[in-house]
């Protein structure tokens, strides 16, 4: 088969898009304490940096 745009479009409009990824910085997740509690399914973990700038998840 040829690869024509006219296939290249077709092909394009029966599959959608996938969808971006978010993207969220440590320093806006984490904030000035360097942690954050997050709540997953109805438990609690802790995500924190170490002084060597690694994540670490904690339950």
């Amino acid at each position: 088969m040829i690869n024509t745009a006219e296939n290249q479009t077709e092909h394009s409009a029966s599959h959608p898009p996938a969808p971006k990824k978010r993207l969220i910085s440590s320093k806006a997740l984490l904030g000035d304490e360097g942690s954050v509690l997050i709540e997953h399914n109805g438990q609690h973990y802790q995500l924190r940096q170490t002084q060597s700038g690694k994540l670490i998840l904690t339950k």
